[in-house]
């Protein structure tokens, strides 16, 4: 086959229930076809404890997937599709980091560590690691050199790369004799497919180092040793193995490996980038630029924008969830923050009203016999039937107000010993009430982000929402709109992150010579923009403030201010 026939890129997403593969070709932008595989073991609960908020992926969940969703794609895409393939990206959650051995497989993999959760990847809202999140903010902060979370909005979180080695430390101590080092998932899965056997060969992600591991070229790379070792003196081991360098996702991994290319129906030698996390492969894929925000609303928001390169010293934000250079775009300062439950509220609320329905289905008393169907129709219908009603409430009616820490707060400020609250209720408040209480919140939480960034200067002119609530929920986008008072556009494809990912494929691949390039023909046309409704301004205005207050309150009591 020719080369001029190698006229698609393949991007694999992996998001948190499930793998999406999606096939964009690269002279015109439009998506030839795309497939999802849900992670089997994921969905069934296992090595998850929600009490806890313990969550664990095997890395068979992701394998199988990839499988199933790269070879589905394939077969919508035709019957040459797999030869036609120029270049693959692959984007991951985050952070996202699992115990591995010096050839840099995860220990899940291996018999004896085969079903123990400390050996699998600890998903990104997995937040048993808070109290090591607070240590390693306080070493930061008093150890007497460099605050190594300066560039990372001034605290690390729960949800990220040392917080998480610590406590697997502390929940398995044998696993810190086992662990050679941590992999992320977007570190690992370019890695498999390219024949990585080495972690000396592994390219780290920039984009996951630096927001996630406090990665930065000001301290020629990672937190020094005397600071690590001061929380573990193990961590000093992961931090040898780590290198010193990191890597943009223009930048190729390696190339597919003739047993991959046999698993997934490609051909042997397709350059697979750098891999990075989905929200900023999503936000590039979805055309960020300097004064662009990109909020990627799905389970949780990550919002995402970028800027120029300093000419002289970086100047650090605070309260964000880091900056980094060429961490979205290469070439510019990445910024990331984000919300740490947005559609999770929403999908909250609905266990609770399912709640009487979904354990009589499984008590499994014959009076009850018709009522699996049943609550199937309720649990699909349950949340578009409250949009539609809790659209058309008077701007008079008596709306609760609450606050969306429910998982705790990411921006402005991690702090994931936060809890969500919910006050102004009467006995006149019905569900709808409460339903739009939890969107106005959610949108507060967002506007909370947008004053972050401006009241630090970076500019945001423009915003632009991808993501499955973007597209699904119009209530939720025009609340949004109305409370921030600015236009947001809706781009006409759910799989932005995906494409995002091809997007890096398509430059790995020699197509583009620059993510700029290729956002010029692969990003989705608009699809639906959002106008603020001048009649909303006070009133929102107003609930704001009380949104405000109410949250200092609450973490006075919880945390007496502090993370």
């Amino acid at each position: 086959m020719s080369k001029q026939m190698h006229d698609l890129a393949l991007g694999i997403d992996f998001g948190t229930d499930s793998c999406r593969a999606v096939l964009v070709d690269v002279q015109t932008g439009a998506e030839v076809s795309s497939a999802v595989a849900g992670y089997k073991r994921w969905a069934k609960g296992l090595y998850c404890d929600p009490r806890k908020n313990q969550f664990r992926q095997h890395p068979l969940d992701y394998i199988e997937a990839m499988e199933e969703a790269v070879r589905g794609a394939l077969t919508q895409g035709g019957k040459e599709a797999g030869l036609r393939i120029v270049g693959i990206g692959i984007d991951t959650t985050g952070s996202t980091p699992c115990a591995a051995n010096e050839q840099g497989q995860p220990l899940a993999l291996t018999s004896k560590d085969s079903e123990n959760p400390a050996a699998m990847f600890v998903l990104w809202k997995d937040h048993t690691a808070v109290e090591e999140a607070i240590s390693i903010t306080r070493r930061a902060k008093s150890w007497g050199g460099i605050d190594f979370t300066r560039f990372i909005g001034g605290v690390y979180s729960a949800e990220w790369f040392w917080a998480k080695i610590l406590r697997i430390y502390k929940e398995d101590p044998q696993i810190k004799d086992k662990a050679f080092s941590f992999v992320e998932h977007c570190d690992w899965m370019p890695a498999l497919l390219t024949g990585v056997t080495s972690l000396k060969n592994l390219k780290r992600s920039r984009c996951a180092m630096g927001h996630k591991a406090m990665w930065h070229r000001e301290w020629g790379g990672y937190p020094s040793d005397d600071f690590l070792s001061g929380l573990d003196p193990a961590l000093k081991e992961v931090r040898k193995s780590l290198g010193s360098e990191t890597f943009t996702s223009n930048v190729p991994m390696g190339e597919l490996t003739d047993e991959w290319a046999t698993r997934l129906g490609l051909r042997a030698g397709i350059p697979v980038a750098v891999g990075a996390l989905d929200a900023h492969i999503g936000a590039a894929g979805a055309g960020v630029r300097p004064g662009v925000l990109v909020k990627v609303i799905g389970t949780s928001t990550c919002d995402m924008t970028v800027g120029p390169l300093p000419e002289g010293a970086e100047h650090p934000v605070e309260g964000i969830c880091g900056q980094v250079d060429g961490s979205i775009l290469p070439g510019y300062i990445g910024y990331e923050a984000g919300q740490s439950a947005y559609g999770d509220v929403y999908a909250w609320f609905k266990r609770i009203i399912l709640w009487p329905l979904e354990y009589y289905l499984h008590k499994k008393d014959s009076r009850f016999s018709s009522l699996s169907s049943v609550y199937k129709t309720v649990e699909d219908e349950v949340l578009p039937l409250l949009e539609e009603v809790s659209s058309i409430l008077s701007t008079e009616e008596a709306v609760p107000l609450s606050v969306d820490w429910m998982n705790g707060r990411r921006t402005p400020y991690a702090n994931q010993l936060l809890k969500g609250a919910i006050t102004g209720i009467t006995l006149g408040t019905d569900a709808p009430l409460l339903y739009r209480s939890l969107i106005e919140a959610t949108a507060f939480g967002a506007r909370a982000i947008v004053e972050r960034f401006q009241e630090e200067g970076i500019e945001i002119s423009k915003i632009v929402g991808i993501g499955g609530v973007a597209r699904k929920s119009p209530l939720n986008m025009q609340i949004l709109s109305d409370v921030l008072q600015a236009p947001i556009e809706v781009l006409s494809n759910d799989q932005t992150v995906a494409i995002g990912a091809a997007l890096f494929g398509a430059v790995v691949g020699g197509v583009f010579s620059s993510a700029e390039e290729a956002q010029k023909v692969l990003v989705p046309p608009v699809e639906k923009a959002y106008i603020p409704r001048p009649e909303y301004r006070e009133k929102y205005t107003k609930s704001y403030e009380h949104y405000k207050k109410l949250g200092v309150f609450i973490e006075q009591e919880l945390t007496g201010g502090h993370p």
